[in-house]
């Protein structure tokens, strides 16, 4: 056989053998796209949570996540059932992905993680400080009346990076990021320092921030941190998360959200969550 006629059919062979290829890895991806998909719950609600998280969740369904899920389950008529794991290192693999449950009722946006529905709100990182302080009507971490003042920040979240810029972490107080919460609140700790002038304000994820506010005797000032300049920004659009993969339950989540958009802001106002709009621009009324 000439060798060009050995060469034609050896190429021949070649891309037979890279199509079964492709085709087998093609019929791969489809069924794990199957299997992903079959792991969504017909029967039941099956919800990924913290079970010491308040205000977002806990065991006894006191956190506004709890009240969201149940508003879902009512609009799905399915029974809602938790899976409990804290939110720290490995609580993304040891729920979702492990199959044990189906939906993160509060996720950041843009965290590859999971698959993001549509957000259903947006808030911010926000100052607090005693209402009969000087530093009551601060606006922005760039204030020259923070200069020198004892600040309470949970370390390593993203207003740190601001107040290192700004020469604030000199005076700083600085409290834990992960750790259980069944055994360890930071923020609980921070603002009872700030209650009880141990410290002179407070930089917190608002919606704990502003349950815990809320709470106190008497309230404490919430400003929503909408003015600081450069990176990185402190608004965050928070979804639910689902498995890469669930196109169909991450739609239907979206429609659940988009019909009781009214009444998650009403859950949400009820637990003091500062609100703000889209572009992190101006406090929503």
């Amino acid at each position: 056989m000439p060798a060009w006629a050995t060469e034609r059919r050896r190429g021949r062979v070649t891309g037979g053998l890279v199509a079964l290829a492709l085709l087998a890895v093609a019929l791969a991806a489809g069924g794990a796209r199957a299997q992903t998909a079959d792991l969504v719950s017909a029967t039941q609600l099956r919800v990924c949570s913290d079970p010491a998280n308040l205000p977002f969740s806990n065991k006894e369904g006191e956190g506004f996540e709890n009240r969201i899920a149940d508003l879902l389950g009512r609009e799905l008529s399915l029974p809602v059932t938790y899976t409990w794991f804290p939110q720290a290192t490995g609580f993304i693999r040891r729920t979702l992905y492990d199959g044990h449950c189906d939906v993160v009722i509060g996720y950041a946006q843009g965290d590859e993680m999971v698959l993001n529905t549509n957000h259903y709100y947006t808030s911010a990182y926000v100052l607090l400080t005693r209402p009969d302080s000087d530093l009551a009507d601060v606006t922005t971490l760039a204030d020259a009346r923070l200069q020198g003042r004892r600040i309470g920040v949970i370390a390593g979240t993203p207003p740190t990076s601001h107040m290192s810029r700004l020469g604030l972490l000199g005076h700083a107080r600085p409290y834990d990021l992960m750790v259980d919460r069944r055994f360890d609140s930071p923020n609980e700790a921070m603002i009872a320092a700030l209650r009880a002038g141990e410290i002179d304000a407070a930089v917190a994820w608002g919606p704990i921030a502003g349950y815990l506010a809320d709470r106190a005797e008497p309230a404490l000032v919430v400003t929503p941190l909408l003015h600081e300049e450069g990176a990185p920004r402190l608004f965050y659009r928070i979804t639910m998360g689902v498995r890469p993969g669930e196109l169909v339950w991450k739609r239907k989540l979206n429609s659940l959200i988009r019909r009781n958009q009214a009444e998650i802001d009403a859950i949400l106002a009820e637990y003091g969550v500062p609100l703000v709009d889209d572009m992190g621009k101006a406090v929503k009324q």
